[in-house]
């Protein structure tokens, strides 16, 4: 910890923001838009870090105003704030009590986290269409199965499914747009495209993230992703892994569905089949190589080279 630092936790509403500082008993009511936070960042020290949870949009404002202050900001993952609240022995939740313990868990642990960086207009716009464009589908998903058996409202449905396309298919095209116009974007995405299974939607967001955040090693990236393996060990007994789920859901999402078309491949369909045959069932075996696709993604990334199939195979 610096001399003279202040840590100030935000708790984010889609409307308000509730700020505390670590230390201080006083809270702070400021709207959640462009003029008023600009004022609130105004009375804050110079050497003030600012801790916050993700949530998904509404967050995203204050992060990048306050970086653009010159203040060092922090997005926490909202688990690792409220299994943080529970050690601490919280016994209610409220949103003045939340800024002060994410104040208090970027004061006690602000040196092992990654500050956050904003990406450009392009990465972040990719991102946030690939995100509702996600959001769509699982509506789409959901609208198409209650309407199943509707057999007299078959014209509609008909009309509300071309609807549905014609939408995606609008995201798509401006996803495609925007990653044509910035060419470390463009050449990522047409590179990570070599990768069996990884489509334009996979290529866009992963280079996008690619771009934006550069990971020591694929485990960070995996890690990220939250599709890296939780032990649950203790003693001579080993549990059962779970998945940590730490990272973006679209991001697992997305790259499930890559794993999914990747198995009608020759080169990973052989993987997959051995994986199966080591008696996991078929969506671990997905989850499975949804990871080695993250690691071939990484190193496809980082070697500036198309994907070679051929190294996949066993020495002769």
């Amino acid at each position: 910890m610096q001399a003279n630092e202040v840590f100030v936790g935000v708790d984010v509403a889609k409307d308000t923001l509730v700020s505390c500082t670590w230390g201080a008993p006083q809270r702070q009511l400021v709207p959640n838009e462009e003029r008023a936070i600009k004022e609130w960042l105004k009375t804050l020290l110079p050497r003030a870090v600012v801790g916050m949870e993700s949530t998904g949009r509404y967050h995203q404002e204050l992060a990048r105003l306050a970086h653009q202050a010159g203040l060092r900001v922090y997005v926490l993952n909202a688990k690792d704030v409220y299994f943080y609240a529970k050690a601490l022995g919280a016994r209610g939740k409220t949103d003045p009590g939340d800024a002060q313990v994410i104040a208090r868990y970027v004061a006690e642990h602000h040196g092992s986290l990654h500050a956050w960086a904003p990406g450009t207009a392009t990465q972040l716009r990719v991102q946030e269409l690939l995100q509702r464009r996600a959001r769509i589908a699982v509506c789409r998903a959901s609208v198409r199965q209650a309407l199943t058996g509707l057999d007299e409202l078959a014209p509609a449905v008909l009309q509300l499914e071309q609807q549905f396309e014609q939408l995606l298919r609008r995201i798509d095209r401006e996803v495609q747009a925007l990653v044509a116009s910035e060419s470390q974007l463009s050449q990522g995405s047409a590179m990570l495209q070599s990768i069996c299974g990884i489509g334009p939607q996979s290529a866009a967001l992963l280079a996008a993230l690619l771009s934006r955040i550069e990971f020591a090693n694929a485990d960070a990236l995996v890690a990220y992703s939250g599709l890296d393996p939780r032990p649950c060990d203790s003693g001579t007994k080993s549990g059962r892994r779970r998945l940590s789920k730490r990272g973006s859901p679209n991001l697992r999402r997305q790259l499930y569905l890559a794993a999914m078309a990747a198995t009608r491949s020759k080169a990973m369909g052989s993987i997959y089949q051995a994986i199966k045959a080591k008696g996991f069932k078929s969506t671990q075996a997905l989850v499975i190589l949804a990871r080695k696709l993250l690691r071939i993604v990484w190193a496809v990334w980082k070697s500036g080279k198309p994907f070679d199939p051929t190294r996949l195979q066993p020495a002769a």
